[in-house]
């Protein structure tokens, strides 16, 4: 049976989705010599996901310093990779970048180690950002593009906020769509959720949950930044020393309607049913994150819309990315 390389990048990418912004969720595996390394780009600033496959397969191999940083990685491999990748075969989810920012291009660095190909699952929208591919062919190295939609949906966040904004609605639910009554799902996925926060430029809550919840709705358990935050309400009065409101370098605004959120590019929506149905004409993605170990005899999510499930992930809970059919 052959083995779906490119289905291995792309579920290591997913573990990072939201966590790169505003890079793209990047996936990559290297075979060579019968052994399989899967890596992924982890967080802006640090290696793209094919310099940390090819450092993964490059340190099996040989006794090497220890490095971190793109800069370092690239520079060592250009001068030390003594034709050890040229029998090696790299699959990623998104063409090689072909420009220098915050790191290297990794098509320079593919270009220079020469592996015998390199499987592509879908070319780089951004077009300052492409001419990977046509550098490796130059380079005599076999391209194949599989335009792959598993990885156009893997990208879709970076598409939409790097042209406009990407917004998506948080539910945490119990088993049976329960979602009142404190905290539902686990301590890890918690923790996951405030790793997003970090990330995120605005979050839209509705007024009845402050009111009930009176949440700080910052990344205190990753000792990250706190976004700014939309209360989406028509009474404009509300309690101050609920903790969302005393978060230094914050802005909270108050409003009927949605107008702030065109400021902004990567936003996050969570509340109830009711939030929901108001908002969900403008909302690009769903993730479900539910604890499939608890039946609640509480509120319920009741609509009746149609969705794509796009990934689905298990932790401690169960993760379900979907959008609107």
């Amino acid at each position: 049976m052959e083995i779906d390389y490119l289905k291995l990048a792309i579920l290591e990418a997913w573990k990072y989705q939201f966590l790169t912004y505003p890079n793209p969720a990047v996936g990559c595996v290297v075979v060579v010599k019968n052994r399989v390394f899967v890596e992924a780009h982890k967080k802006v600033g640090e290696p793209h996901a094919e310099v940390n496959a090819l450092w993964s397969t490059y340190k099996s191999f040989f006794s090497t310093p220890n490095l971190t940083t793109s800069q370092e990685i690239h520079e060592y491999l250009y001068k030390n990779h003594n034709n050890s990748f040229n029998d090696a075969t790299i699959y990623v989810t998104l063409e090689p970048c072909n420009h220098i920012g915050k790191t290297p291009a990794c098509s320079q660095l593919i270009e220079t180690i020469k592996p015998k190909k390199v499987v592509i699952g879908w070319l780089d929208p951004i077009s300052s950002h492409s001419g990977g591919v046509q550098r490796l062919k130059n380079a005599g190295i076999e391209v194949e593009i599989l335009n792959d939609k598993r990885c156009f949906d893997l990208i879709e966040p970076f598409i939409k906020w790097t042209n406009d904004k990407f917004i998506f609605f948080k539910f945490a639910t119990s088993l049976n769509g329960a979602y009142t009554g404190g905290y539902i799902t686990k301590k890890e996925s918690l923790k996951w959720v405030h790793k997003v926060r970090d990330k995120l430029d605005l979050i839209v809550i509705g007024g009845e949950t402050v009111r009930t919840d009176r949440p700080t709705l910052d990344a205190r358990m990753v000792n990250g930044k706190a976004p700014d935050i939309l209360i989406y309400s028509r009474q404009k009065e509300f309690d101050k020393t609920i903790p969302l409101f005393n978060i230094d370098n914050r802005k909270v605004y108050i409003s009927d309607n949605l107008d702030i959120i065109n400021k902004y590019n990567f936003i996050m929506i969570e509340g109830g049913e009711n939030l929901y149905q108001k908002v969900k004409q403008i909302v690009d993605w769903n993730l479900f994150i539910i604890n499939i170990n608890k039946i609640l005899d509480r509120k319920n999510y009741k609509f009746d819309d149609e969705i794509e499930v796009i990934h689905v992930e298990k932790k401690e809970d169960m993760f379900l990315w979907t959008q609107k059919m």
